[in-house]
């Protein structure tokens, strides 16, 4: 049978991931302009992936033309939310809402999926609960609220959080 393979020049999600992570610890550990630019982007890079993975991992390798196009689509999509968070506005309320509505899509995507694929992949659940979870998660993002004991913000309950799920997820 042929092997599964990703289309040429698609970097591994976890070189991906772990450019958003490195980065994120640099700007958690210092935290200044071109760091905090970094972790933003790099976190944008990973939910754009994400989608494409999906994308990949959906429609199979049978259509590689229309996962080129959608490839180049997201790459230019990442460009141009790139240059404008650096050339025109730093925007705090629209990084997280175009970062929510690729969540949202990658969400409705992923679901749908293991809708149809239900009946003959039992294991399909998983995937389910992760794409819920990951999102109900993403509330942590959303809904800040002060420091539990003075250590433990929204934001760092969420990357605890997205450990277990990767687990899961593989």
């Amino acid at each position: 049978p042929p092997q599964f393979r990703l289309p040429p020049l698609t970097p591994p999600l976890p070189q991906v991931s772990l450019n958003a992570w490195f980065w994120s610890t640099v700007f958690h550990t210092r935290d200044t302009a071109v760091t905090e630019k970094l972790d933003y982007f790099c976190a944008s890079a990973v939910v754009l992936h994400s989608v494409y993975l999906c994308c990949v991992r959906t429609l199979g390798l049978q259509r590689p033309a229309l996962i080129s196009i959608f490839r180049a689509f997201l790459l230019l999509f990442l460009a141009c939310h790139i240059s404008y968070l650096t050339l025109v506005r730093f925007d705090y309320g629209y990084n997280m809402a175009a970062n929510a509505a690729i969540g949202l899509l990658n969400l409705a995507w992923w679901l749908r999926w293991c809708l149809r694929n239900r009946p003959r992949l039992p294991h399909v659940w998983k995937c389910a609960a992760v794409v819920l979870l990951l999102q109900a998660l993403a509330l942590l993002e959303l809904l800040d609220f002060p420091p539990i004991f003075w250590v433990l913000d929204a934001h760092a309950l969420w990357h605890i959080g997205t450990i277990p799920l990767n687990v899961l997820f593989y």
